[in-house]
């Protein structure tokens, strides 16, 4: 029975203390006696080692203490001792310990909610199951995922939310979405500020099912041509972190939703002077004319379509000569009074746009090819001129690149000439784009606006993520418009979690976390961006700085993931089971500690 209260005493502080004391058995003189056998450990403060006393194991025989001793020095236990313990029950832990304790370490929860309740809760355990599952389940097996019985994490134990059903968590669902103001303004409060540069960008998804008012038809940017969608939109800061969502129907044009955006920044966030940064398919001419243009303190930065492109140099205001020493430039047009456009010239960009091009008029003419020989066949020739028509039209509108070429149909010919000119004239534009602003250039340098207006990438990207990477925002199976909205947003609140998990984890990631030094070294700002020697070093070797082995974020979750909570269950009449942890590896142990997380408190 000692040994048994002893051992477990030992697995239990020997986890416990891990990051910081070493245990071990000490054997102290005891003139005439005995020697006294005590457990110690030994920690640091304030930078000095010191000692202290955890109990007397003078009573155990001298076979139980030798076999402690073993225990802490990370060997096996055989015999008797081994013998005196069942492991019941083993539940990934890790994982849970890193996403739930850094929306904690970001006080996301407070955001939901000042005090604990079972509906806060809930939505945590909403919010981290969405980042640790590989992939997105319905609400009927969250619940049996958080279930005592048939949990597949600690996360419902952790969270006291084991005896959860679907529709408590769908009323967690209906609680959120009530609180997504108040939450997006915190998070607001926290990211933008007066002056602050605000990412805007918007994409689509398709919709399961038929009956949701907001699934509509329109462009999808899934491929998911004729399919019922619904449109999103996503604010971030300049650094992508998000900070607020809203929904759509799915027939939505872009720039339709860029009213509410502003209402939603001058209104809600109570902010006057933002800049905001939109692709050249959202903030078109109109709606900077009618909803930007009336709000003073309101700046913006777009690009130029590529007619207002070629009109610019069409009309002279824009010389081509510019880029022969340069890649860069700012000019002025009457068209656009008071604006600045930043011309630039990415010649990598020119070489790739070149080379698509070359391939879809390619593969567009192997296509017609094969119709003329279908009119020219021996036996069963391809006729009529609506025949030979509609087959020409869905191979022009598969690459769409038929105004490249000049048709002539008849009853029993086709006859395919490519033109040049077109191609010629088209080609010139390659590799040029011109950003437009209404910020002084006093406010921005042109470098300076180029940079932001290309870091909408970290918007694209966090679309990617939400969608396919790995929150999985689609399918979407809700009927109702709420519980819709409510779906994107706690996929939002997840990837906030996650964007901080990956900047806190670079180190241990693919990811650059010397971003900025490499910025440096950049030779322009239109130049692709460098990656730091460090990165490289890691994309080579495959090995981080200091040994540990580079991984995906997916990947170092499933590692975590292996660190586990374990029941034990001692076979003694009457003894207690009692939980102990897995001993996380080196590599564990740093990602907790980049992350601020003990995995033990949780």
């Amino acid at each position: 029975m000692y040994i048994t209260v002893y051992v477990r005493y030992i697995l239990e502080y020997k986890i416990v203390f891990a990051y910081h004391e070493v245990m071990y058995i000490a054997t102290i003189p005891n003139r005439n006696s005995p020697p006294a056998m005590l457990l110690r450990e030994s920690y640091r403060e304030d930078g000095r080692v010191k000692n202290r006393t955890l109990a007397n194991l003078s009573k155990l025989p001298p076979p139980a203490i030798e076999a402690l001793r073993l225990v802490l020095k990370g060997g096996a236990v055989t015999g008797p001792i081994r013998d005196a313990f069942d492991i019941v029950r083993s539940l990934p832990h890790g994982h849970v310990a890193a996403t739930l304790g850094t929306l904690r370490r970001l006080t996301l929860h407070q955001c939901m909610a000042r005090r604990r309740s079972r509906q806060r809760d809930l939505c945590e355990a909403l919010v981290v199951s969405r980042i640790i599952e590989t992939k997105p389940r319905s609400k009927l097996s969250t619940a049996r995922s958080l279930r005592h019985e048939t949990a597949t994490s600690t996360l419902g134990q952790v969270l006291e939310v084991e005896w959860a059903d679907e529709d408590d968590l769908y009323g967690a669902m209906d609680w959120l979405l009530e609180r997504q103001p108040r939450i997006e303004q915190a998070l607001a409060k926290r990211h933008l500020f007066e002056g602050t540069l605000v990412l805007y960008d918007l994409t689509s998804t398709y919709v399961e099912g038929r009956t949701c008012p907001l699934a509509r038809r329109g462009y999808s940017r899934d491929g998911k041509r004729g399919s019922l969608q619904i449109v999103f939109g996503l604010l971030t800061n300049s650094e992508g972190c998000p900070v607020a969502v809203e929904v759509f129907a799915g027939n939505t044009g872009d720039p339709q939703t860029v009213a509410a955006q502003i209402e939603k920044l001058r209104e809600r966030f109570g902010l006057q002077t933002v800049v905001l940064v939109g692709d050249r398919g959202m903030l078109t001419a109109a709606r900077i004319r009618e909803d930007l243009a009336p709000f003073e303190g309101l700046e913006w930065i777009t690009a130029l379509r590529g007619p207002a492109i070629r009109t610019l140099v069409n009309g002279g205001a824009l010389q081509l000569s510019l880029f022969d020493a340069q890649d860069l430039g700012e000019i002025t047009d009457p068209t656009y009074p008071g604006e600045r456009l930043i011309v630039c010239k990415n010649p990598l960009l020119a070489e790739q746009r070149a080379r698509t091009r070359g391939e879809l008029l390619d593969a567009t003419e192997v296509l017609l090819t094969k119709i003329h020989t279908a009119t020219q066949r021996a036996q069963r020739p391809l006729r009529g001129r609506d025949t030979i028509g509609i087959r020409v039209g869905k191979v022009l509108n598969r690459y769409k690149v038929g105004k490249h070429f000049e048709i002539a149909i008849t009853d029993d010919t086709l006859t395919v000439t490519r033109c040049q000119a077109r191609i010629d004239s088209e080609a010139i534009l390659d590799g040029l784009y011109v950003i437009r602003t209404s910020l002084a250039a006093d406010a921005l340098s042109a470098e300076g606006v180029v940079r932001s207006y290309t870091s909408l990438a970290v918007v694209e990207r966090a679309f990617r993520r939400m969608k396919t990477v790995d929150l999985d925002v689609r399918p979407i199976n809700h009927r109702l418009v709420d519980r819709v909205r409510a779906h994107v947003f706690l996929c939002m609140l997840a990837y906030y979690v996650e964007w901080h998990m990956r900047r806190d984890l670079a180190p241990l990631l693919f990811q650059d976390e010397q971003r900025a030094e490499a910025e440096a070294t950049r030779p322009s700002v239109v130049a692709p961006a460098p990656r730091s020697a460090r990165a490289t070093a890691k994309d080579r070797t495959k090995r981080t700085g200091d040994g540990h082995t580079v991984q995906s974020f997916r990947d170092l979750l499933r590692d975590l993931a292996t660190v586990a909570r374990n029941r034990v269950q001692p076979t003694a009449p009457r003894a207690p089971a009692f939980d102990v942890m897995t001993t996380p590896t080196a590599l564990q142990t740093r990602a907790f500690r980049l992350l601020k997380v003990a995995p033990v408190k949780l």
